[in-house]
């Protein structure tokens, strides 16, 4: 009776206990860019926060999503996808339209080269994605755009899966691609820190929630048995994420002669 008794109590406990680890699963990932966002939406200031943080998470979750149909694999990963994902892009639409309105002069860029009457007389002649200049690439005047790119990228990319899903070598290197892209994600903003030697304006609460959240996250792979490609790119993004954080313990106790930029006057960390 006592073990029947035990055992009756264990189970609805094993099974909150795995519910309570895919809700942190799928909801998890995004907490760290909450305080990010209310800081840049209260300050009216994204200098702070690369974007390209969003794109390395687009086209990693995208990615993922893809992998999915071809190796499925735990539902709570697919959601954390659609989360993120939606996450990236209200981030996304945020910082750019407070670097739009903190411009003073302000030059269209677009992803697409469609030409507006209204553009060419109240701005000067815009760049266009089209015209292959890395500088502007990611850094369009419009969240329109961004949209127009990310989904341009999901049909290309959605489209060569429908027909290699088939092939157990690509799907595996989609799932590798999918992950190893994700684990790349403090790499940007681990540059800009190194590029700037400071990591002044960047959120250190953001990137302690992103060490624990990866480090969660990479256990989670490993106790659940996921694809080997999570583990290993989840060892490898919890690396970076200690890499940003001796970043933030090294330039606050040993401060470093800034670099000089021409970018925006308010901030050296101009995206």
């Amino acid at each position: 009776m006592e073990a029947g008794g035990l055992e009756w109590l264990l189970v609805p406990m094993h099974q909150l206990v795995s519910w309570g680890a895919a809700g942190a699963m799928v909801f998890g990932g995004v907490v760290p860019y909450i305080p990010q966002y209310r800081d840049i939406r209260r300050t009216q200031n994204a200098e702070g926060f690369s974007t390209y943080v969003c794109l390395v998470l687009l086209v990693a979750n995208i990615l993922r999503i893809l992998f999915w149909f071809g190796r499925r694999f735990e539902s709570p990963l697919l959601w954390q996808s659609i989360i993120m994902i939606i996450t990236m892009l209200l981030m996304l639409k945020l910082c750019t339209e407070v670097r739009v309105s903190n411009e003073l002069n302000i030059k269209r860029r677009s992803f697409a080269a469609a030409d507006s009457k209204d553009e060419e007389i109240k701005a000067p002649p815009k760049r266009s994605y089209l015209d292959f200049h890395l500088n502007y690439f990611w850094h369009w005047s419009k969240f329109t755009d961004y949209v127009q790119c990310v989904l341009t990228f999901t049909c290309v990319t959605g489209y060569i899966t429908y027909l290699w899903l088939d092939s157990s070598l690509f799907v595996e290197t989609l799932g590798f691609l999918a992950v190893f892209t994700e684990a790349m994600l403090g790499v940007p903003q681990l540059y800009r820190n190194y590029q700037n030697r400071s990591t002044e304006g960047m959120s250190v609460k953001m990137v302690l929630m992103w060490t624990s959240g990866d480090t969660f996250k990479t256990v989670y792979f490993i106790l659940n048995q996921a694809p080997f490609q999570f583990s290993i790119c989840g060892l490898l993004q919890v690396f970076v994420d200690i890499a940003i954080l001796l970043q933030v313990y090294l330039y606050s106790s040993y401060p470093q002669k800034p670099v000089s930029h021409t970018a925006h006057p308010v901030s050296t960390k101009a995206l």
